[in-house]
């Protein structure tokens, strides 16, 4: 559950501390006090998007921290799914700041974290009922979420929509394969011609290159060749001159003659030096006596036209030439094998169909089992809510195959004895619209493994006697899990066990908000203001008292 809450430089409020505790809990003040404010703040630390307007101004930062205790075991398995721990009380203290330059901070237990990170853990921590909530309720396209969660369904719609998807996976390879037998055999010419053309070709990659490479040297050959002459002379001589070897042999022999372990050395190093050489004229030899054909200019520049007329049709070089080859030849056997493709493809469709079939089948047979209950529990809590004649009912028809299953659910709402049950969307007030929400939200209290509910609005639209049982009934909630309430109505800020004072004040041109929770005279003062504003008196003083102690 929520422990408590610490706010700093959002908007009115510049620093302040609330606590809260198990049970019903509940943020009264007065119309633009802050109430809204710290919705603000805790949407805000559950990492929702924030604006730089609800920085107070002239400051250059915000935070919010906001401690959790008591963690379930659902909500320590979803903050550990994501690298995360409580600490070793069982605490989670999730902080966030707010920059006026953008550059905001999360941390998690002291550990950074992202926005992303942080909303996938508080959903499991905090569930926030608002106006949006309402206005979600009013769309029958969102009325099929409800009654799955109370039927527990995650998992018959999970395996349904695997199936939903495969199915049309297959209907979309169907698709690929339905052609006309004209255009199939024009495909079949069309790709047999490139597979051809490219195969052919017989490219590998690099080739050009190399191609390019020994079409330099050819180009050098003769010149080449005048020099590997010339080296060969300058080593081995010729007619007139004697070479480096002959020369080098000549010292080697006079070195011979020499008398001394020094001179051995010396001639052997020559000795080397002219086996060195000889290794180096052989290398010569070689090169200059190389076969001619392999600098044949001709050969070489037709197989450069060829590789560049390929590559410059099918993807600029070897290796795309060489992938859309690949890709031409699996799709002229895809076509030419389409037959027995649109037989397997067609007998997988209908083995899906029936699969789909089932599951939604199963689906539907789930909601309308969920959905008497469902009806049965929220009407009950809506006569106890002061509307004695309502009937609510969930209408689920068949409609078409989708990806949430194929039935349509809408809720439908009676509010008066004699009257058939109409959409919820036609008919229902704002009152009636929160005592609805309520009702709704009360049913599934125990389907939600969230600990912490908080309403804001829920009394909107309604006072006297279905104030009262709204107070009651937020006070049942609250048996089985945390309530938060911000609320304008004595008869709800009565029922709280934990009733928190929003108040502001003015000093030296800025403004200030504080909270405190209330107790004994402070608390029936607060409930006589909800109750007369400022036309106190003792007889509003002891209706306050009177309206607190029958809620106890």
């Amino acid at each position: 559950m929520l422990k408590s809450l610490h706010i700093e430089n959002i908007a009115v409020i510049e620093r302040t501390d609330i606590d809260f505790t198990e049970g019903f809990n509940v943020l009264t003040g007065e119309t633009g006090a802050g109430k809204s404010i710290i919705i603000d703040a805790i949407n805000a630390v559950l990492g929702e998007r924030t604006s730089k307007e609800l920085i107070r101004t002239g400051s250059d930062t915000a935070s919010v921290s906001a401690l959790f205790c008591d963690l379930s075991d659902y909500a320590k398995t979803a903050v550990s799914e994501v690298g995360y721990s409580p600490d070793s009380d069982g605490n989670l203290l999730i902080m966030r700041k707010l920059s006026q330059t953008g550059n905001g901070a999360i941390k998690i237990n002291g550990q950074p974290a992202t926005a992303g990170i942080l909303k996938e853990i508080a959903k499991h921590l905090i569930n926030i009922h608002g106006q949006h909530d309402n206005q979600s309720l009013l769309n029958p396209d969102n009325h099929y979420v409800y009654i799955d969660r109370l039927a527990g369904n995650s998992k018959l719609i999970s395996d349904y929509y695997n199936e939903f998807h495969h199915l049309n996976s297959v209907r979309k390879q169907l698709a690929g394969f339905e052609t006309d037998e004209a255009q199939k055999q024009r495909d079949i010419e069309l790709l047999s011609y490139q597979v051809k053309e490219i195969g052919d070709a017989d490219l590998k990659v690099g080739e050009a290159e190399e191609l390019k490479n020994r079409l330099r040297i050819l180009e050098n050959a003769q010149k080449t060749r005048d020099s590997l002459k010339a080296a060969y002379s300058y080593i081995n001589g010729d007619e007139d001159n004697d070479g480096a070897f002959s020369r080098i042999y000549n010292a080697q022999k006079e070195i011979s003659g020499c008398v001394g372990d020094e001179f051995k050395a010396l001639e052997q190093k020559l000795a080397e030096l002219l086996s060195f050489l000889d290794d180096i004229t052989s290398e010569i030899r070689q090169l200059t006596n190389a076969d001619e054909s392999a600098y044949d200019i001709k050969t070489i520049g037709d197989r450069l036209d060829t590789i560049y007329k390929i590559t410059m049709k099918y993807g600029g070089d070897e290796q795309s030439a060489i992938d859309y080859l690949e890709r031409a030849g699996n799709k002229l056997r895809e076509i030419e094998t389409s037959d027995e493709q649109i037989k397997i493809l067609s007998e997988e469709l209908d083995i899906s169909t029936e699969k789909l079939i089932d599951l939604g089948e199963k689906l539907t047979l789930s909601r309308k089992n969920a959905a008497k209950d469902f009806e049965n529990n929220v009407t009950d809590i809506l006569r106890f809510l002061d509307m004695p004649d309502a009937v609510f009912k969930v209408d689920i028809s068949k409609g078409k195959y989708s990806r949430n299953g194929c039935d349509v659910v809408e809720f439908m709402i009676g509010t008066n004895l004699g009257e058939s049950v109409k959409p919820l969307s036609k008919i229902a007030s704002g009152g009636e619209l929160s005592r609805v929400m309520l009702a709704i939200k009360s049913v599934l209290a125990d389907k939600d493994d969230v600990d912490t509910l908080i309403f804001d609005e829920i009394d909107s639209g309604i006072s006297g006697r279905a104030a009262e049982k709204v107070g009651h009934q937020l006070k049942t909630v609250s048996n089985s899990r945390q309530t938060v309430c911000v609320t304008h109505l004595a008869q709800i800020a009565a029922c709280a066990v934990n009733h928190l004072l929003i108040e502001k004040t003015v000093l030296d041109n800025r403004t200030y908000t504080a909270v405190k929770s209330l107790s004994g005279d402070d608390r029936i003062n607060e409930i006589s203001r909800i109750m007369a504003g400022s036309n106190l008196s003792e007889n509003i003083y002891k209706s306050a008292k009177e309206l607190l102690e029958r809620n106890f």
